[in-house]
Formats: C-alpha cells, structure tokens, sequence
C-alpha cells in the first residue's frame, strides 16, 4: 500500500508544479500522470490523491503553510525580513502598492488553493462509488477538509473569489469562499453521519488528523469569519478541545517553516516579543506565549527566533488550536444577537489563565484574569489580544485586523492583488484593490 501510494503521489505532485511554472487556467490535467482508472476509480488510488492534498498545502517552501504564514505576517508586522535579496518577501514587508501581481508568495497560495479544490472534488465525487462505504466516508471527510482551507485561504487574502474551478470563471464576494467552505464541512459530516468512517482509513493516511474535530473546528472558523455567530458558536462547542490534530512532518517531508526560516536564518524571523502588536496591546513580558512562539539568540542578530510550530523539522503543525476553538466562543457570546458578555469573560478567562501544562500543544499565557471593562467594546478589544498571541503566525490575523475594524496603519495591505497569471488568462479577474 505505501509504495503504491508513494509512486502515486509522485505522479500526482506534477500538476502542482506546472501550474508554477505556467499560466493558470485552471486545467490540472498532467499528460504523465497515473489512468484515470487506477486512480479515481480504486481506493489505493483515491487515498494517494487524498495524501496529495496534505503535500500541497503542507510541504516545502511552495505549499501553502509557508505562503500563507509569509503573506499574513509580513504585511501584519509579525515578520521582519532578513534578506532584501528575497524579493515576494521584500514586497510584502514593504506594503502597500508594492505589492502586485508579480508576487510568487501570492501566486502560490492561489494555484495551491485552486488545485487542492479541483482534486478534492474530483476524490469527494469519486469516493461513493468504492464498495467499501466506510473508507469512502474517510476519503470524503479527509478531502473535505483540505478544500475548506483552500477555500478559506483565499477568501482570507482576496476580497472576491473564483466561483469555481474551471477556465474564465466568474467572481464572487469572498464570503462566498466561507459559505462554500461550510458547506463542504456539512456535506462531509452528514456523510460520516450515515456511515461511519472505516478504522482501515486512519491507517492508510498521514499520521496526527483528527478528521471530527477538524472539520468542527474549521466549521466553527468560518462561521465566524462570515458573521454567522450562533451557529459558530454551536460548532466550537461540538470540538473536543483535548485533542490534537496536526499536519505531521518526517525526515522527507519537513516543516516548511522550519526549512526555510528557522534553519537558514535568511529570511524572516518574529518581530520581536510584542509580537506584531502595538505597545497597548502587546503581551506582557511574563506571557509564556512569547516563550513557546520565540526562542532568544544573544549572539547573533536578529534576537528573536522562530519557536513553536517552526522550532524543528518535524514539528507537526496544528489544522486549529485549543485557544483559537476557546476564543471563537468568546467572541461569538459578544457578537450574537443577544450578547453574554459575562459568558464571554468565562471563555476569555480560560485562555488567559491557562497553563502550558494544560494545553494539548504546550500553549499557556498563565497570566491573570481579565479585568477590564464588561462591555462589549472592551472584551472584543481583548478577544483580538489575545487572538493574535495565541494564534502567532497562524496565518488568520489579517482577517482578525478586518473584523476587529483595527486601523489600517497597523497593517501594510488590506487585501491581495491578483496574480498575473489569473487576470492573463482570466477575463472576468476583478479589479486589484487598492491598498
């Protein structure tokens, strides 16, 4: 089974890289790949191209962990660049109209997106027609997954979205790409509803994915971004904030962010202990947090290191964190119809005095509790505090700076420019926008 996933996975990872390399049109088709009949039709084929999911999004400087995390935190002042020679990265820590189409970081995170939907459908249609049910209900769960962040990952960076993939798609307003992300969570837990997912399915994937508690999790950050509080709040309750859930990493397949950051010190490293956030609202020296996202180097410069999710290469990284599932209620009890501001502080309260003992990844502020204002002004001030501590380089704090309506001087863009090669082969590509 491995080495037949294995040689699959080779043959399935050529589309990523011609979509690279050439103008997007969104055709994934790949000459030298494997028959369609040995593929999407079986389910050592389907489980490979299920696997091929995680290696785009996860591995390697071109997958979308690492572009996600550049992206966000370079514009957001998490990130200092190290080496102007790098010059995606160069552009995105100057701002503002330096930023263009041009930008390879960006383009990653669009043809990345735009792939893993493609084969997530093509796996999600093909996977009911295994005999096997309960495998067939994993494959669809695990594909799903994928395809919701894809679909988030581009509604976070761009303020209108692809309507699907295809060749001169048309657009529509990115909480499209959160309602379509739901909706694909939905359809998979309906699926596992009726047919439990087979315990043979576990062993035939990458080891540390929590499938239920994810697409909860992912559920519950999507809601929110598009406002929808009560059923977010709903879906945050339905994770079980024990569990881990992780993209995992070996000695071939390493942690992106560790492979080019960590290692090479010639890129970016975290701004510093504030942590990207003004003096008002940066954490206090005191903040494990600080100590769990950087490491010190009193030798050679910069000081601050990255820590964490990008300490080592084979640090798994987390599809959501227990503080991230904690905070969503938070803001939820504030922002529902009916606010319980009182609820909230409980919720808030539990970030702020946790331990890193009693978080499943080590993430503790251990600090005091709240004791600000009870009003909703003030709470969700300190909910986006501590949103942006906790979720360090998670990659979601540009869409938390648009939702907290913070000034636009604290960030360097407020949305992306299109990719060059979208709007050359695409003539329904928007308008960029202007900052």
């Amino acid at each position: 089974m491995k080495s037949y996933i294995n040689n699959c996975l080779l043959l399935l990872a050529a589309p990523a890289l011609m979509i690279v390399s050439s103008g997007c049109k969104k055709d994934f088709t790949n000459p030298n790949a494997a028959p369609e009949d040995q593929v999407f039709t079986s389910s050592r084929g389907l489980t490979a191209a299920a696997i091929g999911l995680q290696r785009t999004y996860a591995f390697s400087r071109a997958g979308s962990v690492f572009n996600i995390v550049t992206a966000n935190g370079f514009v957001t002042n998490e990130l200092r660049l190290l080496n102007a020679g790098n010059i995606p990265e160069l552009q995105l820590s100057t701002g503002g109209a330096t930023v263009d189409g041009t930008n390879t970081i960006l383009a990653n995170v669009w043809s990345n997106g735009s792939k893993i939907i493609f084969d997530a459908d093509r796996i999600i249609t093909a996977a009911p027609n295994l005999q096997d049910k309960g495998y067939a209900s994993g494959l669809i769960a695990y594909a799903s997954i994928y395809k919701a962040m894809a679909l988030g990952s581009i509604a976070m960076f761009w303020d209108k979205v692809p309507d699907t993939v295809g060749t001169n798609v048309t657009f529509s307003d990115r909480i499209q790409g959160y309602t379509k992300a739901v909706a694909t969570i939905d359809r998979a837990l309906a699926v596992i509803g009726t047919t439990s997912i087979s315990p043979s399915f576990a062993g035939n994937i990458p080891a540390g994915t929590d499938i239920i508690n994810t697409l909860y999790a992912l559920k519950a950050r999507y809601l929110l971004f598009s406002g929808t509080y009560a059923t977010a709040l709903t879906a945050a309750n339905a994770v079980d904030i024990a569990r881990r859930s992780t993209m995992n990493f070996d000695a071939v397949s390493i942690n992106p962010i560790f492979e080019t950051a960590t290692s090479t010190n010639n890129v970016f490293q975290p701004i510093d202990s504030t942590l990207g956030l003004p003096v008002a609202l940066a954490p206090s020296l005191t903040d494990k947090r600080i100590s769990f996202y950087t490491t010190i180097n009193a030798i050679v410069a910069p000081r601050y290191r990255v820590g964490g999710f990008g300490a080592t290469s084979s640090t798994p990284w987390p599809y959501y964190l227990t503080g991230e599932i904690t905070l969503i209620k938070a803001e939820c009890l504030v922002r529902q119809a009916a606010p319980d501001l009182a609820g909230a502080v409980i919720e808030l309260n539990k970030v702020l005095t946790k331990t890193p003992a009693s978080d499943p990844y080590g993430i503790g502020a251990d600090q005091p509790a709240y004791a600000g204002a009870v009003t909703a002004v003030a709470i969700l001030e300190e909910i986006y505090r501590q949103r942006c501590i906790e979720l360090f380089m998670s990659g979601l704090k540009l869409e938390d700076m648009r939702r907290f309506a913070r000034p636009i001087a604290e960030r360097k863009r407020n949305f992306f420019p299109y990719p060059f090669r979208e709007r050359d082969n695409n003539t329904n590509t928007p308008p960029d926008p202007s900052f």
